[in-house]
């Protein structure tokens, strides 16, 4: 006789069916029409439909960003976040499932190399112990986690009381998006022998590098950076002992942080009792924009050493740099600065305790720049060939220069929207991880605020000193900041939430546009077509640009008085259509600071032009649809 106890079941499931059908008879959508309607991108689909009012196609290119988890997984990492504990234990399968950017869980290598060795390719590895006590020979990594994403590891101690050892990276980490690297000891107590490193991080995105003790109490040995982090963007660096109580060492950096954007150094203890040292840094931190570096205990106690800076932060944009306690209570020191501070745009540097009790020594500055502060350095032994205390002399100078960290084509004028006109075009490529949004009814169970940073590490397995932990900071104050005159502001963390922002100051018929593809970027082009959205006249629109953070996060502003244009991009020597670019003209930019990059670029100030830029790969522009 049939169990009657199975008939609600199945009523539920060929309701279940109908529904689908159902739903799919409709034509509810046009993109994703087979998506099944209880997964968090079906659910997105309905959202759509209810909030926005007009039936305008719905973009791919946002709708591929929706959370590809199924309902069953939603469901369940839906209970799991209400319960945080639960789900920072399941975080691996979390991650994958839903497509996040986490980071793996390292655990100390118990590898030991005791004999030579020469690595071509070596990818995300982490070392505990690597050539300790070595005897002459030489160690070499032709190219280290070169051009990956996410790339975490540690070399515990390396070359640690080596005598006569050398040790080469050709290629380290070169090309690579959000690095997270540490030498816990490098070199420490060796005697002889050379370290080098010839390309240290060049051209990385988000680093966060970290030398706790580099050669520190070595003996008669020389240590190199050709290139270190050239080309960098928007991280942090640091050494927190570097060549201290050395003897007769020789550390030289060629070139330091060139051409990189928004970095923070940090060198805590350089050449700290050193005795005879002779160390360089030829060029640091040149044609940079808004770099923060910081100089604390700079050869201190230094004996018969010398320091020199060929090249200190020349043609750079603003930023702040701090040298505290710089050769204090040195003997017979000799430390020179050819070309300090001719910036672009007027930083802020400061100068605490500058050869503040030091016997014989010979401090020397042939260029100092503007906007400059001493504070407390020694009346005796120091020198100043040329000191530039008028701007615009110094601006004058510069201007000359060729400026090459605002990329060409990054910023321009409203009239070169016009159809035949040939100009540069910026690398709009997206460079950040890919990711996924994650589901509201998930996203809305997961801390977000200042006061939660512990809960938010705790989760996401975020050490106090990673990128992560970083990542997590930085993209809090982003969103929590207050902000700018006439600015309506929200981090959105799910499709549905900047449906939401849009709506909320556009209304609900609204349109959301990006540049089609990247095809043009680094090189010049043509525009064809211009079609000026809402006629071409001032109109409102909602900006949206990614932020870092383990699931997709975007900052979506309104800005007052713009204007948004639509244009075909050609091919400037066959004139075919290779894009569809979209832009944006700001034309209030009286708040924007005196040192953006765009009046660098452009050649103004805030408040007397107006300012366009493309909407690079990835970030998007709402307005209203016409």
């Amino acid at each position: 006789m049939r169990s009657t106890a199975a008939a609600p079941p199945l009523l539920l499931l060929l309701l279940i069916l109908a529904c689908i059908q159902s739903f799919n008879a409709a034509g509810e959508h046009t993109t994703g029409e087979n998506e099944n309607p209880f997964t968090p991108k079906g659910y997105l689909l309905r959202y759509w439909r209810k909030q926005i009012s007009n039936n305008l196609p719905k973009p791919d290119f946002l709708l591929n960003k929706a959370s590809p988890l199924t309902a069953a997984q939603s469901a369940a990492f839906s209970k799991l976040a209400a319960d945080q504990s639960s789900l920072t234990t399941q975080l691996p399968n979390f991650c994958t499932q839903a497509n996040l950017l986490c980071f793996p869980d390292l655990t100390p290598s118990l590898e030991k190399h005791d004999s030579n060795a020469n690595f071509n390719s070596y990818t995300n590895k982490n070392f505990t112990n690597y050539g300790t006590d070595r005897l002459g020979g030489t160690d070499a990594f032709k190219s280290y986690s070169p051009n990956d994403n996410v790339v975490v590891d540690t070399f515990r101690r390396y070359s640690r009381d080596a005598t006569g050892h050398n040790d080469k990276f050709s290629t380290y980490a070169t090309e690579s998006n959000v690095v997270d690297q540490s030498f816990n000891t490098y070199g420490t107590t060796a005697t002889g022998g050379e370290g080098k490193f010839d390309n240290y991080n060049g051209q990385v995105n988000v680093p966060n590098l970290r030398f706790t003790s580099y050669s520190d109490n070595s003996n008669g040995r020389k240590q190199s950076f050709t290139t270190y982090t050239d080309q960098a963007n928007a991280g942090d660096q640091r050494f927190t002992s570097y060549g201290k109580n050395g003897n007769g060492a020789s550390n030289e950096f060629t070139s330091y942080g060139r051409d990189s954007n928004v970095m923070g150094s940090g060198f805590t203890n350089y050449g700290e009792n050193g005795n005879g040292a002779n160390e360089s840094f030829t060029s640091y931190g040149t044609n940079t924009n808004v770099p923060e570096n910081t100089f604390k205990n700079y050869g201190a106690g230094g004996n018969a050493a010398v320091e020199s800076f060929k090249n200190y932060r020349d043609q750079s944009n603003v930023g702040d740099d701090n040298f505290v306690t710089y050769g204090k209570k040195s003997n017979g020191v000799e430390v020179g600065f050819e070309n300090y501070g001719q910036s672009f745009n007027e930083g802020t540097d400061k100068f605490s305790g500058y050869g503040k009790d030091a016997t014989g020594a010979n401090l020397d500055f042939k260029i100092y720049g503007v906007n400059n502060t001493f504070k407390d350095y020694a009346k005796q032994g120091v020198k100043f060939s040329s000191y530039i205390n008028e701007s615009k002399t110094l601006g004058a100078s510069l201007a000359k220069k060729e400026n090459k960290w605002v990329e060409p084509g990054k910023f321009f004028r409203e009239e070169m929207l016009k159809s035949g006109n040939v100009m540069p075009m910026p690398d709009i490529r997206d460079k950040m991880p890919k990711r996924s949004f994650l589901p509201r009814v998930i996203v809305s169970k997961l801390p977000f605020s200042t006061s939660k940073l512990g809960d938010m590490k705790k989760i996401f397995h975020a050490g106090d000193d990673s990128s992560l932990s970083k990542m997590l900071v930085d993209s809090l104050e982003e969103c929590e900041r207050a902000p700018s005159p006439g600015e309506t502001k929200r981090c959105v963390a799910s499709i549905e939430d900047m449906i939401d922002f849009s709506t909320s100051v556009l209304g609900r018929n609204v349109v959301v546009r990006t540049t089609e593809n990247t095809k043009g970027s680094s090189g010049k082009i043509m525009i064809g077509e211009v079609k000026g959205i809402n006629g071409g006249k001032v109109t409102k629109s909602v900006s949206c640009h990614q932020s870092l953070y383990p699931y997709l996060l975007y900052y979506c502003h309104s800005v007052p008085k713009v204007r948004v244009y639509e244009a075909d991009i050609l091919d400037p020597d066959s004139k075919i259509k290779i894009n569809r670019g979209v832009a944006i003209c700001h034309l209030d930019t009286e708040s924007w600071s005196a040192g953006h990059g765009a009046f660098i670029a452009l050649g103004s100030s805030p408040g007397k032009i107006e300012v366009c830029h493309w909407i690079f790969e990835n970030d998007m522009t709402w307005a209203i649809a016409d």
